[in-house]
């Protein structure tokens, strides 16, 4: 059962403590990104002192957001300074190593608070409030600012729509209910500018992409019967596109939309801090009885029943195998 502290005992918190660090997990989504932002415009109209990190910075895709200028890489390493903060609040991540870098940033880690809709959070932090019932952290958080009475501008509402509709596919996904159209209108009542913001978020894209989406259906591998499809993106065919990492956001759902397919993935060689080959993958599902988090869960990963992913060591052609090998075993599982 996902934890539940109470919003009361986090706002509370909040109140009582003066220097924040917000963290989201590395290679962030509108999701991530939103729920960081509006909790740090909060923060402040709480005369508080905030600071924003993230392992990847502030991407391209998403800089359209109010305040997005706050979120930073911050330095670490050999010679960088190490910060100390009253708090850290992580945000849509469900597990502590997945806030990446800016841990290695920290003089210690502090009180933490722990705010995510993942029913695979480990559940780690002082105070943890998991909804794993809310399609996105951004409905979790617009349901805490309003209980809490806390401040709510304009620009948080801006964030956390775009948060809720990102992670929702435009409202179409599973676990969209009457309450989050009942969110997304009253992220309107409170100055969402809904329609700026879809465009900002699904109009508006660098040609690379396009260029990508080419090599990456080009790619296409299809097996089980065309149950499953898998792509994949080498280092080198992203530097040869001059990829960056948000313009690979959502493309495995061009796979996860043909009609034979039950399980999509996508996997993408990464370099290692130690020099080690590692793959990030990403995995959706169209059937309840194919639980996609489970299958990443056997790579270090995890996230929801029909939308997951992982980042494990090995090479690409052998993760990509190994884990088409576990979703045929979910699948044939499946059939009984």
């Amino acid at each position: 059962m996902p934890r539940q502290d109470s919003f009361l005992a986090i706002a509370d918190a909040l109140r009582a403590r003066q220097s924040f660090v917000v963290l989201s997990h590395h290679h962030p989504d509108g999701d991530a990104y939103g729920s960081q932002l509006a909790v740090a415009h909060c923060l402040r109209a709480l005369g508080k002192d905030v600071t924003v990190w993230n392992e990847d910075g502030m991407l391209e895709k998403y800089a359209f957001l109010p305040g997005s200028e706050a979120v930073v890489s911050p330095s670490v390493g050999e010679g960088a300074a190490l910060h100390e903060f009253d708090c850290l609040v992580a945000l849509d991540c469900s597990t502590f190593m997945r806030l990446g870098r800016p841990l290695r940033a920290l003089k210690e880690v502090g009180f933490q608070i722990n705010l995510d809709h993942h029913y695979t959070n480990e559940g780690y932090g002082d105070l943890v409030h998991i909804d794993a019932t809310a399609p996105a952290t951004a409905q979790l958080l617009h349901e805490f600012f309003v209980a809490e009475n806390l401040p709510y501008t304009p620009e948080m509402a801006a964030c956390l729509f775009v948060g809720l509709s990102t992670d929702t596919g435009s409202f179409q996904y599973r676990g969209v209910n009457a309450r989050t159209f009942e969110v997304a209108a009253d992220l309107a009542r409170r100055g969402a500018d809904t329609a700026a913001l879809s465009q900002a978020c699904y109009d508006r894209q660098p040609l690379r992409r396009v260029r990508l989406l080419r090599e990456f259906l080009n790619e296409m591998d299809l097996t089980a019967d065309g149950q499953i499809a898998t792509t994949a993106l080498t280092i080198e065919m992203k530097e040869r596109l001059g990829v960056q990492s948000s313009d690979t956001e959502d493309l495995v759902n061009h796979l996860r939309s043909i009609d034979t397919v039950v399980v999509a993935g996508y996997f993408e060689e990464i370099r290692t801090g130690s020099g080690q080959p590692a793959v990030r993958m990403s995995l959706r599902s169209k059937s309840d009885a194919v639980d996609v988090s489970a299958v990443c869960a056997q790579f270090g990963g995890g996230g929801h029943r029909l939308a997951a992913g992982a980042r494990p060591l090995g090479e690409l052609a052998e993760v990509r195998r190994n884990v088409v090998a576990a979703v045929e075993a979910a699948l044939a599982g499946a059939r009984g």
